[in-house]
């Protein structure tokens, strides 16, 4: 199969307009599994290693938001600024895969795939991301809550890419944490992320693999906002973080398949949502 590759945005945004069927490819992580395994015959692909502003992050002091790019690996997310600036994306990229994996996997790897399973998914949901993308129709953002649509189903329009993410920096604390069949290496039987703004008082929680889409769970969020402070300096009754951790467990959707039970899935969620909580005042 032809693959071709541009070496700049403008390049990537001509080609791909000229092959509209063309398959994106940062990592490949996802997509060669589909290939190699599943037998997926894409016509062309697109390279997009060369366009060095996909892998390009920055921080706006002034709206006290970072902005990263759709080809930036996720071992660049570890350690270092990104990591003390959007703690919760640190830890969730911690969790994908192999260091070789997180070496090449990307965050526009896991927007384009879709997959409720995929770790920096929850985070981007529960920070409010915003999802910048480019087409030839010129460039629009659209909020992660209208980006992710349905399994492995998003809102791009033909031709068009993710080019970076924008989040929030947030004054408070920040998690994420999942379940597996092992410690290591594996894709998520439920994933949560939690973040509380000390400094408004608000407490946000999305949920991966318990659902068709990432689930924010808005009635635990506004229950327990209305139960309790939680800004700066206040106290977290355990009996309260429980109460969460249920109405977290009920607002999710999960099913039964190869990975676990819906059953199951529904418990992890709901301790996981505790668990978070409990350390966000800790």
């Amino acid at each position: 199969m032809p693959v071709l590759i541009p070496r700049s945005v403008d390049e990537l945004v001509d080609i791909f307009q000229e092959h509209p069927t063309a398959k994106l490819l940062a990592g490949g992580t996802d997509y060669m599994v589909e290939v190699n395994l599943h037998g997926r015959k894409p016509e062309t692909m697109i390279s997009l290693r060369q366009v060095k502003e996909l892998s390009e992050w920055s921080v706006r002091s002034t709206r006290r938001s970072i902005t990263i790019g759709a080809g930036l690996p996720y071992a660049d997310m570890e350690h270092g600024e990104i990591a003390r600036l959007v703690p919760a994306l640190a830890q969730a990229a911690r969790t994908v895969g192999s260091p070789q994996i997180r070496a090449a996997g990307t965050l526009g790897g896991n927007l384009g795939t879709c997959s409720p399973a995929g770790d920096s998914l929850p985070v981007l949901a529960a920070l409010n991301a915003t999802i910048h993308v480019i087409g030839p129709d010129g460039n629009r953002d659209v909020e992660f809550s209208d980006f992710m649509i349905g399994v492995k189903k998003n809102s791009l329009r033909p031709a068009e890419f993710v080019h970076s993410v924008s989040m929030p920096i947030v004054d408070g604390w920040q998690g994420y944490a999942k379940v597996g069949t092992r410690n290591a290496m594996v894709i998520s039987t439920a994933s949560a992320c939690l973040v509380r703004d000390s400094d408004e008082g608000i407490v946000s929680i999305a949920l991966g693999s318990v659902g068709p889409t990432v689930i924010r769970c808005h009635g635990a969020e506004n229950w327990l906002m209305k139960t309790m402070s939680l800004r700066a300096g206040s106290t977290l009754d355990p009996v309260v973080a429980q109460e969460f951790g249920q109405r977290v467990a009920q607002e999710s959707r999960p099913i039964d398949d190869h990975r676990s039970t819906a059953e199951y899935r529904r418990h992890a969620v709901g301790v996981l949502a505790q668990r978070l909580l409990l350390r966000s005042f800790s």
